[in-house]
C-alpha cells in the first residue's frame, strides 16, 4: 500500500473514480459532504490515495435509466467506476431479466472502454417473495462471473433494515449508514484502484 500511495501521490492529477448509481450513491436526503462519494473520497485520501470520487448517482434511477445516460456520463472518461444500480428495479418489481439486460449492456460498454469496474450487487425487497429475490440476486452474481469483474455482493451490507443507520423512510442510509457502507466496501475499492497504472 505504501508503494501504491507514493505512486498515486506523484500523479499530476487525481484518479477519477465515478460512483454511477441511484439515490444510494447520490446521497438522498443528506448534505453533499455526508454522501457516499464525499465519505469514500475522504477515506481513500486518508489512506494516501489521490482520488476524486465523482457523484454520478441519480435518485430514482433504474438500470434502464442508467443505461440510457451512460454514454454522456462517460464523456469525460473516469479511471474507474463503481456501478451501483438495481435497487429501484427491485422496489418496482421489474422482471430480473430486464435488469440483467440493462446491467449487461452497461458492463459491456464500460469494458469496451477498458474502464475498471467494481460491480455492487443489490437484493430485492423480501415482500416480493423468495423466488423473485433469488432470481434478482443471481443477476448480479452471474454478470460478475460472466464479465470477470470485481464484485461486492450487497451495497447495503450491514445497513439494510437497521433503523439507526437509515433515514425515517427505512430505505435510504443516513450519514452513519453511509459510513458503514464506505468502511465495508473500502477494501474492494482499494484493490481495484491499486491495479490502475
Amino acid at each position: 500500500m505504501l508503494a501504491f500511495a507514493a505512486e498515486t501521490l506523484a500523479r499530476s492529477e487525481p484518479l477519477k473514480l465515478l460512483a454511477f448509481g441511484d439515490s444510494l450513491t447520490a446521497g438522498y436526503g443528506l448534505p453533499q459532504s455526508q454522501g457516499f462519494a464525499a465519505q469514500l473520497e475522504a477515506r481513500l485520501r486518508a489512506a494516501g490515495i489521490t482520488v476524486t470520487v465523482i457523484n454520478a448517482g441519480v435518485s430514482g434511477d433504474t438500470t434502464a435509466g442508467g443505461r440510457a445516460r451512460l454514454d454522456w456520463t462517460l464523456a469525460d472518461p473516469p479511471d474507474a467506476v463503481i456501478l451501483e444500480l438495481g435497487a429501484n428495479d427491485g422496489l418496482r418489481g421489474i422482471e430480473p431479466r430486464v435488469s440483467r439486460d440493462n446491467l449487461d449492456a452497461i458492463l459491456t460498454r464500460l469494458q469496451s472502454r477498458n474502464i475498471p469496474v467494481l460491480f455492487a450487487g443489490m437484493y430485492a425487497p423480501p415482500n416480493l417473495g423468495k423466488e423473485y429475490g433469488t432470481e434478482f440476486r443471481n443477476v448480479y452474481e452471474d454478470l460478475a462471473t460472466r464479465h470477470d469483474i470485481d464484485f461486492y455482493p450487497f451495497f447495503l451490507d450491514g445497513v439494510a433494515g437497521l433503523p439507526d443507520l437509515n433515514l425515517n423512510d427505512g430505505i435510504h442510509p443516513n450519514a452513519a449508514g453511509i459510513a458503514v457502507i464506505v468502511e465495508r466496501i473500502l477494501p474492494a475499492v482499494q484493490r481495484m484502484l491499486a491495479r490502475i497504472n
